[in-house]
């Protein structure tokens, strides 16, 4: 009997939990999609160091230079009692602006989390598998660091920042378990590396969001020139990175005994398993039911669409008031019919994920607060003109406005210094002007390329990253231009 005792217990507690949550075979698959939480927090905790220690010393000197240059042109240019005014004021307009993306950022990760519990992710994996063999074939298939890599890269393209960092630390650290030479980045990080900081995302959510904030009549009109982008940098660093790892300047080197770094053993993390194909649940007849009924009544309305479309205008017209308008109500419904398929319970799903949009909403707003007073105080002081003055010769024949050359600027240092400055941008120049959509659109290109190699390299105690960053600004200077490419040909 006493050896029957927790069995009973065990199963009494399951018997409740099914009772209360479904399935057994649900439950468990929930526990599976949930293994990025699992290892979040120790993997949050040791980002948070790597990033004091090196990540954020540019972004210092730039936000301090920012101010003490507005202060000296305000002073010099009479312009001392604007300053003030605006300093005070734009801290203020942050607060709103940080309000307004509170609900958009909360109810497009709560879509976020319905469809990962529906399966979106583990599809996303699944599909990058074979690509992921052809790129690190020197990671045996069955490594701990390959299934890392393919949950990283499959949450960077769902816009999953959250549950990308983890799962990149835990592959940064296996691979280099791999490693011959400690210290020294091998060629898989180095493409590893190139990969995440330019990856592809396919929902610029965060952005989106913004500018839904800024009263943008059309916050998705972006979604396609970013893809174009984001695809140009992803695909030039990848390129980069394999045309220099056979360069001698780059060969790996072994470093001497005493410049291998003795930094502490990280956090230990859990393993990231790829689950197995059995725990998405097949759909109910009643959900195949409502997603054709659903995708044949929206087909209709878009063919009527078209044909009014092609009868008031143009095809190029409709193309762009379709992409505009019609991407982000199908988004979510397309979203919501993932969690329908995977039986996930929608509405709780997505209020779990608006939680978390109100975390990353509320964890962001100190620092637009403080890079926004900054900027509009550069701007208030006149130094922002002159800078312009001095640069749009020169920006202009390249087709990029000086305007928004600070974005393209700083968004290879800093993330949320970035977010600052483009929602400060919007705000100045509008959401739907070429130059709002052009920052927009800089914003998704690439990620914030020295805060990836600094968290990331420093998580496996790498002194060495070789090529790698050569590979990461090619791939910056490659996003770039295709996005003043991509916006030139939508929005002008």
């Amino acid at each position: 009997m006493r050896r029957g005792a927790p069995a009973a217990a065990r199963a009494a507690t399951r018997a409740r939990k099914l009772g209360s949550g479904g399935s057994a075979a649900a439950i468990d698959s929930r526990r599976r999609l949930d293994g990025a939480e699992r290892i979040r927090e120790p993997a949050r905790r040791q980002r948070e160091d790597v990033g004091r220690r090196g990540g954020d010393a540019l972004l210092n000197a730039i936000w301090l230079g920012l101010i003490l240059a507005s202060v000296l042109c305000a002073a010099f240019g009479g312009r001392m009692e604007l300053l003030q005014q605006r300093a005070l004021e734009s801290a203020k307009e942050a607060v709103e602006l940080v309000i307004g993306l509170v609900g958009v950022m909360a109810f497009f990760l709560g879509l976020m989390r319905v469809a990962r519990e529906g399966g979106l992710l583990l599809a996303v994996s699944r599909a990058l598998r074979p690509l992921m063999h052809r790129l690190f074939p020197e990671v045996p298939p069955d490594h701990p660091a390959m299934g890392a890599m393919i949950l990283n890269l499959a949450s960077n393209v769902l816009g999953l920042g959250n549950a990308a960092t983890p799962f990149g630390l835990k592959a940064m650290v296996e691979l280099d378990r791999l490693n011959p030479h400690p210290g020294v980045a091998t060629d898989s990080m180095v493409l590893f590396l190139a990969i995440n900081a330019t990856s592809v995302s396919l929902l610029p959510l965060g952005t989106a969001a913004v500018r839904a904030a800024a009263g943008s009549t059309a916050p998705f009109s972006i979604w396609v020139p970013t893809l174009i982008a984001t695809t140009a940098s992803t695909v030039t660093a990848v390129a980069v990175a394999f045309l220099l790892r056979g360069s001698r300047r780059y060969a790996p080197r072994p470093l001497p005994a005493d410049e291998i770094a003795q930094a502490p053993e990280a956090a230990p993390l859990a393993e990231p398993v790829l689950p197995g194909p059995s725990e998405i649940p097949p759909p109910t007849p009643l959900a195949r039911l409502v997603a054709w009924g659903f995708a044949l009544a929206f087909a209709v309305a878009l063919a009527l669409a078209v044909r009014r479309g092609l009868a008031a205008g143009s095809a190029g017209d409709l193309a762009k008031s379709l992409l505009s308008s019609w991407l982000l109500p199908a988004l979510i419904a397309f979203l919501l019919l993932v969690g329908l398929r995977g039986r996930v319970r929608v509405y709780e799903a997505a209020v779990e994920g608006a939680r978390e949009g109100l975390d990353v909403a509320l964890r962001i707003a100190p620092f637009l607060i403080v890079i926004l007073v900054a900027v509009a105080m550069f701007r208030a002081s006149g130094a922002l003109d002159l800078l312009i003055a001095a640069l749009d010769p020169v920006t202009s024949r390249l087709g990029v406005p000086a305007e928004a050359l600070p974005m393209a600027l700083l968004r290879p240092l800093s993330g949320s210094g970035a977010f600052g400055v483009m929602s400060e941008i919007l705000k100045a120049q509008g959401p739907d002007s070429f130059v709002g959509q052009l920052v927009s659109t800089y914003q998704g290109t690439t990620e914030t390329t020295f805060y990836v190699l600094a968290v990331y390299l420093g998580a496996a105690r790498v002194r060495d990253g070789r090529h790698a960053l050569a590979a990461c600004l090619a791939g910056d200077v490659a996003g770039f231009a295709a996005a003043t490419a991509a916006c030139h040909l939508f929005f002008r």
